[in-house]
């Protein structure tokens, strides 16, 4: 993965992310024998960036791959000035910087994944792999079938066709009913454009699954790292694994789970399960919750 030639720099201990732009503005660094600019990318396992003529080792972090359950309220970004809370706010400092794989809204909660493993965040969130997102939605009314029909077939929105994969009525309450629905792309805002659309706006969203992980055991604000069986599955569903997932096999991993669970008459995918977890681990923030 290619990063600021300054960070790499930095990453091989020559010195902090100031110094190493003042190097590269002197002309002390080179990446394969060019001489180096600010804002110039190289990828440290394959370029050769050298300072004042001698190679430079990186210190290549260890990949890091975790799951969050965001709470509402928290933006999903590392820095935000006018954000009250971001996501950095809740990552241990013994896990590095990572960063999102795609968003969650601010008012939304649920699963979110975090890693710095650039590679496989592109391919997760890139709509060809078909990576399914599974989302637990409180809608104002109940929802007519043939509403729930025209959802299926596809709705024409703003910034194009949106057609989730599964919608499927879960319970009904007083007023307001629970459903569930898979997409396979992370447009902005795509499930709530889909619900006002139709005229049942969402109250409530939350994301219970990503590929093959799930957000079951892990409660609001908490993180833990995935497991290695869970890394090497979610790679195989995009291609970056050993076991390589086709799409003629219908449902990949992840799919075949939640296929599963959908005849399972709407079972909670919220039930506790044992898992390693840090609560409300704040880096680079004083600032108190509210």
């Amino acid at each position: 993965m290619k990063i600021r030639v300054q960070r790499i720099l930095q990453q091989a201990g020559l010195g902090s992310r100031r110094q190493s732009e003042a190097w590269i503005q002197q002309g002390r660094v080179a990446v394969n024998g060019r001489t180096a600019s600010l804002g110039d990318l190289a990828d440290p396992t394959v370029d050769r960036i050298t300072f004042d003529g001698e190679p430079v080792k990186s210190a290549t972090p260890r990949p890091v791959y975790l799951a969050f359950h965001k709470p509402p309220g928290v933006t999903t970004t590392l820095r935000d000035p006018h954000a009250e809370h971001v996501v950095a706010e809740y990552v241990p400092a013994q896990y590095g910087r990572v960063f999102p794989v795609g968003r969650l809204d601010r008012d939304s909660e649920g699963l979110l994944l975090l890693t710095n493993d650039g590679m496989l965040a592109h391919a997760l969130m890139h709509p060809k792999n078909q990576v399914p997102r599974v989302y637990e939605v409180w809608v104002k009314g109940i929802p007519r079938h043939n509403h729930l029909e025209r959802m299926r077939r596809g709705i024409v929105l703003e910034d194009g066709m949106a057609k989730p994969d599964d919608v499927r009525l879960v319970r009904k309450l007083e007023d307001e009913a629970v459903l569930r629905v898979t997409l396979h792309e992370g447009r902005k805002r795509e499930v709530r454009r889909l619900f006002q659309s139709i005229g049942h706006p969402v109250m409530r969203l939350r994301r219970i699954q990503y590929g093959n992980i799930r957000l079951e055991g892990l409660e609001p604000g908490a993180v833990r790292p995935l497991t290695p069986r869970e890394v090497q599955e979610l790679k195989g569903m995009i291609g970056l694994g050993k076991e390589r997932t086709t799409k003629r096999d219908g449902f990949n991993t992840g799919q075949r789970q939640f296929r599963d669970q959908k005849h399972r008459g709407g079972q909670d995918l919220s039930a506790a399960r044992p898992g390693h977890s840090f609560r409300h681990a704040r880096r680079n923030s004083q600032r108190p919750h509210r």
